[in-house]
C-alpha cells in the first residue's frame, strides 16, 4: 500500500454570537496507524461548531492517494497513424500466406540434372525413344502424323527426381521459396503433357515415394513444392482412353468425347491426335480428378505437395476450377491452385488462387520492346491491379520465359533490357517465375530448343547473369514490400513508375523504367505522405540519389535503366533523422 502522508484540514469560522463567543480553529487530521479521524480545538467553540466541523470533515474523507502512472522513456511508443493500423492487419495476412510473393523456379526434371546412375534405367529409353548426351542441343524433329506427336517429343536426357534432390542446396542458394516441377506423371513423351496415369510417377523420373521424399526435403530447407497437373487432356496410349476407344460400352466411354461427329473419332486438344480432351462434366471423372479423398488434386497433395499449377485452365472453366480449388483446400488448407491462364486477369482470380500473370509479362516485354511508352504501360498495368482482386494477383506467378515461351536470352538479347524486364518481374505485385537456366542465359528461342539441359558449368559467380539474379532474389527477400505491399501508379510522361508499399515508410520502393534510348529527366509525385522533405531516395543498384521537395521529386534516368529507390531514413554522420516520429 502507498504510503499516505497526513492531512490536514484548516477550517475557519467567523464570530457569531448564536454559535460561538469568538473565533473557532479547528484542526482535522487522519491518523494513518490508527485509520481514523481526530478533531483537534486550539481554542475554544461551542458544542454546535464541533459537531458541524466534525460532519463535514468526515464527509469529505479523502482516499488514500494512488501515485500517477506515467509513461517510462524506455517503453516503446506507436508512430503509426491510422492509414498504417488499417494497413498492418492485410499486410500480417499477406505475411502468413506462403503463397504471396515467394520466387518461384520451375524445373524440367529430364533436362535440370544428369542421373547418378542413368545404366540402371537406360532400357526405359528404348526406341522409339532416344537417349541424347547431356551436352547436346534439343533440336526439332519430324512428324510423325499417326502417333499424333513429332520425334523430339522421344528425345530424352536422362534428368529424375533423384538427380534433382542432389541439387536443392543449389536451389535454396538463389533464394527460392517454391519449386515447380513439369509433368512428373507416367506418360510416353519426354515432356509429360500426356499422362497415361495421373497416379504414377512416370519410371524414368523415379516413384510416387520419391515425391514424397522431395516434399520433405524441401520442407526442411524452407522451400514449397508445386507440381504440374494436365488434367484437361490425357495422352492417347492411356488405357482407360485407349478402352473407351474400342468399347462402346466401356465405363470410361463418357470419360471422353467420342463419337462421328469428331474428325478422328474423338475431340483432341487443339486436334492433337496424342492429346485426347477429357470431359470434365462426366461426374465420375470430377470425382477421379478432385472430388474424392484419394482424387488426383487431394492425393497429391495428402501425400505432401503444397500446390498444383493447371495445365490450359482458360480450357477447364470457370466452374470446374471453382470446384476443384475448394476440394484442394478441404484435402489440404492453404494449398496452392494456380492455372495457366492467357487471359486478362480479373474474373480468372475468384476461382483459383492465383495463375500464370501472362499478361503482366506481354506489358514488358511491349515497353522494353519500345512498343508501348512508360505511361501506356503504367495505365494498363493500373487498369490491371484495380480490376482484378488484389490478393489473387500477389499470388499470380509473372512469367517472362518458360517451356513454352523463348528463353530470355533469345528473347532480349540485349542486356539492358533483359535486366529492365527482370526488375519489373520482380517489383510489380506477384512472384517471379523463373525458369532454370535463365540465371546462367541459357539459350532456346523455340521449342524443343528452349528445353536445353541445365549447363551446370556456368552456375556460379564467375558468370554476370548468375550474379544479377542472384542480387535481384537477395533484394526480393531484404524487400518486405516486393513481396506483400500496396501497388500505386505514379505520373508521368515518359518513365514507368509505381510504388510498393506497406505500413512502414522505411520499406517503401519506388520503381522508375526508363525504356527509351535516350536519358530522361521528369518531375514527379511520389505519393507518400510519410517522405519528408529534403531528404533523400537511392537507387539500389547504382547508389543515384535525389531529395524529395515537399512530396515531389526530379529524377534523371538513363536510357535502357531500371531504378529502384528506397528512402535514406538516418545519414549516419548525423544524429537527427525527420523520420524520428513516423512509423
Amino acid at each position: 500500500m502507498a504510503r499516505v502522508e497526513p492531512h490536514h484540514t484548516p477550517l475557519h469560522f467567523k464570530r457569531s454570537p448564536a454559535l460561538c463567543s469568538k473565533t473557532t480553529r479547528i484542526w482535522v487530521e487522519f491518523d494513518l496507524p490508527k485509520n481514523r479521524w481526530k478533531i483537534i480545538l486550539r481554542t475554544g467553540a461551542c458544542a454546535a461548531s464541533v459537531l458541524l466541523v466534525s460532519t463535514l470533515a468526515f464527509a469529505q474523507t479523502p482516499r488514500p492517494m494512488q501515485p500517477k502512472e506515467r509513461p517510462k522513456v524506455s517503453e516503446p511508443i506507436s508512430f503509426a497513424n491510422p492509414h498504417d493500423l488499417a494497413l498492418a492487419p492485410k499486410l500480417a495476412a499477406r505475411e502468413a500466406d506462403w503463397r504471396i510473393g515467394p520466387v518461384v523456379y520451375q524445373v524440367m526434371v529430364d533436362r535440370f540434372a544428369p542421373s547418378r546412375d542413368l545404366e540402371a534405367k537406360r532400357a526405359l529409353y528404348a526406341a522409339p525413344r532416344t537417349l541424347q548426351p547431356w551436352s547436346k542441343t534439343p533440336t526439332r524433329g519430324k512428324l510423325l502424323p499417326e502417333q499424333g506427336l513429332w520425334t523430339h517429343e522421344l528425345d530424352f536426357w536422362g534428368g529424375d527426381l533423384d538427380s534433382l534432390a542432389s541439387k536443392l542446396d543449389y536451389v535454396k542458394s538463389l533464394d527460392v521459396d517454391v519449386l515447380y516441377l513439369g509433368p512428373i506423371h507416367d506418360a510416353f513423351t519426354n515432356h509429360k503433357y500426356d499422362a497415361n496415369d495421373y497416379f504414377k510417377v512416370s519410371p524414368e523420373y523415379g516413384t510416387r515415394d520419391d515425391v514424397k521424399k522431395l516434399a520433405a526435403d524441401l520442407h526442411d530447407k524452407g522451400m514449397r513444392l508445386v507440381l504440374d497437373g494436365v488434367l484437361n487432356h490425357m495422352g492417347r496410349n492411356s488405357p482407360q482412353f485407349q478402352d473407351a476407344l474400342k468399347n462402346p460400352k466401356s465405363p470410361y466411354r463418357d470419360w471422353y468425347f467420342i463419337g462421328p461427329e469428331y474428325k478422328m473419332g474423338y475431340r483432341g486438344w487443339w486436334d492433337i491426335a496424342n492429346l485426347p480432351d477429357v470431359k470434365w462434366e462426366t461426374p465420375a471423372v470430377q470425382a477421379r480428378l478432385f472430388g474424392d479423398p484419394d482424387s488426383v488434386i487431394q492425393g497429391w497433395l495428402r501425400d505432401g505437395v503444397d500446390g498444383w499449377r493447371l495445365d490450359v485452365a482458360y480450357d477447364i472453366g470457370f466452374k470446374f476450377l471453382g470446384d476443384a480449388t475448394r476440394a484442394a483446400h478441404r484435402a489440404k488448407p492453404g494449398s496452392l491452385m494456380l492455372g495457366e491462364v492467357y487471359n486478362y486477369p480479373e474474373q480468372w482470380l475468384g476461382p483459383m488462387d492465383g495463375m500464370l500473370n501472362i499478361t503482366a509479362g506481354e506489358v514488358i516485354y511491349e515497353l522494353v520492346d519500345g512498343k508501348v511508352s512508360g505511361r501506356q504501360a503504367a495505365s494498363i498495368l493500373e487498369r490491371m491491379v484495380t480490376d482484378s482482386d488484389y490478393e489473387g494477383l500477389l499470388r499470380s506467378w509473372i512469367v517472362l520465359d518458360n517451356h513454352d515461351r523463348p528463353r530470355l536470352a533469345n528473347r532480349l538479347p540485349d542486356q539492358a533490357n533483359r535486366r529492365m524486364a527482370q526488375v519489373l518481374q520482380f517489383t510489380l505485385p506477384g512472384s517471379p517465375n523463373l525458369y532454370y537456366g535463365v540465371e546462367v542465359g541459357l539459350e532456346g528461342a523455340d521449342d524443343p530448343m528452349n528445353r536445353a539441359p541445365m549447363d551446370w558449368s556456368k552456375a556460379n559467380d564467375s558468370h554476370p547473369e548468375f550474379v544479377w539474379l542472384r542480387q535481384l532474389t537477395r533484394l526480393r527477400k531484404e524487400m518486405r514490400a516486393l513481396r506483400i505491399g500496396e501497388f500505386r501508379r505514379l505520373d508521368t510522361e515518359t518513365l514507368l513508375a509505381f510504388t510498393r508499399y506497406t505500413d512502414k515508410v522505411g520499406e517503401l520502393a519506388v520503381v522508375l523504367v526508363n525504356p527509351t534510348d535516350a536519358p530522361v529527366s521528369e518531375f514527379l509525385s511520389v505519393r507518400d505522405s510519410k517522405l519528408m522533405n529534403n531528404e533523400p531516395l537511392k537507387d539500389v543498384f547504382t547508389g543515384y540519389q535525389t531529395r524529395l521537395r515537399a512530396g515531389l521529386i526530379r529524377v534523371e534516368v538513363p536510357a535502357n535503366t531500371a531504378m529502384v529507390l528506397r528512402p535514406v531514413l538516418q545519414d549516419p554522420a548525423k544524429d537527427y533523422t525527420a523520420y524520428k516520429r513516423v512509423q
